[in-house]
């Protein structure tokens, strides 16, 4: 088993699965602006590098003039609605826990102010010392500074830190930061995609992680 003094989470595919609430407003948020919505598996795949890439992709390369108003609409309608069916994935809290005497961080790109309501909306904000959204700190994953930060604050040698996501930002964001990489296969994230980036473990579950990590 690898020791461990610092978890690293991911939020959106990785604690939650949060994409009907995202699906639904990016959609919301084109019919207002009176294109096409999309499927939800092209949506999902846009998700990960927060929600001006959200916005812009989902827009298309036609309508980026349109983002501002269309990041406004989001907002709005994702602020309103963001917990209508989000709801947190089997085996989360059981593997938060366990890792009870673990520092715990959540590291999203998601809105800063989103990330903080869901995290505490889902009554799982008391297991973490940190939550970090994508405009808390003017860098996003995989930016390495995003970890740097703490594993200095806390003293933390970077081997006996990991990162735990569904997306291929974690997997690099560990690898940039010199982490421990747990790719979590059942999020947003495509597996081969996961895959192919050589993450140091992985999991179908995240109470699996007892039997990784200690």
């Amino acid at each position: 088993m690898i020791k461990i003094d610092l978890f690293v989470f991911d939020l959106d595919g990785t604690l939650a699965d949060t994409g009907q609430d995202i699906a639904a407003a990016v959609n919301h948020t084109l019919e207002k602006l009176g294109m096409a919505t999309l499927e939800h598996k092209r949506i999902m795949n846009y998700v990960g590098d927060g929600v001006q890439e959200l916005i812009r992709r989902s827009l298309g390369t036609d309508h980026h003039y349109a983002l501002a108003e269309a990041l406004t609409v989001f907002s709005a309608y994702y602020g309103e609605h963001m917990l209508d069916k989000t709801a947190l994935y089997p085996g989360v809290e059981e593997c938060l826990a366990h890792f009870a005497g673990k520092k715990k961080m959540v590291i999203s790109n998601k809105k800063h102010e989103f990330t903080v309501k869901i995290v505490k909306s889902l009554g799982i904000a008391h297991y973490f010392d940190d939550i970090i959204g994508g405009d808390f700190r003017p860098y996003l994953k995989p930016d390495a500074r995003l970890v740097d930060h703490y594993l200095d604050h806390y003293h933390i040698p970077r081997e006996k830190a990991a990162i735990v996501g569904d997306g291929h930002n974690d997997i690099l964001l560990a690898k940039n930061a010199g982490i421990i990489s747990c790719a979590f296969l059942n999020g947003f994230g495509e597996r081969q995609r996961l895959l192919a980036l050589r993450p140091d473990v992985t999991c179908e579950n995240l109470a699996e992680l007892k039997n990784i990590f200690c």
